[in-house]
């Protein structure tokens, strides 16, 4: 909850805070109903509305934890509040056991936190995509993120197993030339939108998210230092990039997904990165 106090000399103070009804009230401390001189101020409460709740979720992108064990990476998420995270094979690998796999789910689970999907994977034989989709049964989510160039097969798995695959806009392909290549397979399939990578192509996250709002199905989120082939990967708030614009372009969208942080600067020591990526990125969409 939301609670912004304005201290003045002394006693006398004004106050902000936020009711449980939802709305913004004004109050006036007891010790200003009365001044020295024998005035009286009235107090007045001004109600006003706040925003819906967003229907996506702050996430975080397995990648970031790279070089971290699980347990680490688990503590890094809990002290900046993050609950959702999509499961890399190098924490839970691709032949775990049911037992593994289960033991996996109970340290997410101390910590208050959900793996939403697996991958990026690397799906170009169909040995490769039965793997994966049955990897993703047995880990429990219904989302793969990935590359593949058997989509024919690929779309075969989605109608067989429910799931959705979501294409990781890595190494080249934009949503462009992407889209053009799944807009008539079923619509399980969609896009994994690296945003960094649209904008190292030239491209605006924020209107392609207003393009193809209704086939992304997961988003990694970061930015860089200029929006073309030369940009470089930077903190999330110090580069070029309106992030406001996205946040609107979500919300018009209705975009239900996850917005996963993917810290990449220093993979050792991500905490202070990631505390200020997340930090950034829920400012933005607290005061849009």
């Amino acid at each position: 909850k939301f609670k912004a106090i304005l201290s003045t000399c002394k006693k006398d103070k004004l106050f902000f805070k936020k009711a449980g009804t939802g709305f913004l009230v004004l109050g006036v401390s007891p010790s200003l109903l009365a001044t020295d001189f024998g005035k009286e101020i009235k107090t007045e409460t001004i109600a006003i509305k706040t925003k819906k709740e967003d229907v996506f979720k702050v996430g975080i992108a397995g990648w970031t934890f790279k070089k971290l064990a699980l347990e680490q990476s688990l503590e890094i998420m809990n002290r900046v509040n993050v609950r959702y995270l999509s499961i890399k094979d190098y924490h839970l690998p691709f032949n775990s056991t049911a037992k593994q796999i289960a033991e996996f789910h109970d340290k997410l689970k101390s910590k208050g936190i959900i793996g939403y999907a697996v991958g990026p994977i690397d799906m170009d034989t169909e040995d490769k995509v039965d793997l994966s989709f049955d990897y993703a049964k047995r880990v429990g989510v219904k989302l793969i993120l990935g590359n593949s160039k058997i989509l024919p097969y690929v779309e075969k798995k989605v109608k067989e197993y429910g799931f959705r695959f979501a294409i990781h806009n890595e190494g080249g392909p934009t949503l462009n030339t992407i889209y053009a290549q799944i807009k008539d397979l079923d619509h399980h399939i969609g896009f994994c939108h690296d945003i960094g990578y649209s904008m190292q192509s030239g491209l605006d996250p924020a209107e392609l998210t207003l393009n193809y709002g209704d086939r992304i199905y997961d988003m990694h989120i970061n930015d860089v230092t200029e929006i073309s082939d030369k940009g470089e990967i930077c903190l999330v708030g110090r580069g070029v990039f309106d992030f406001g614009s996205l946040i609107s372009a979500l919300r018009n969208v209705r975009y239900y997904g996850k917005c996963s942080i993917e810290y990449e600067l220093n993979p050792s020591d991500p905490l202070p990165g990631v505390a200020e990526e997340v930090g950034y990125f829920r400012g933005v969409i607290d005061t849009v």
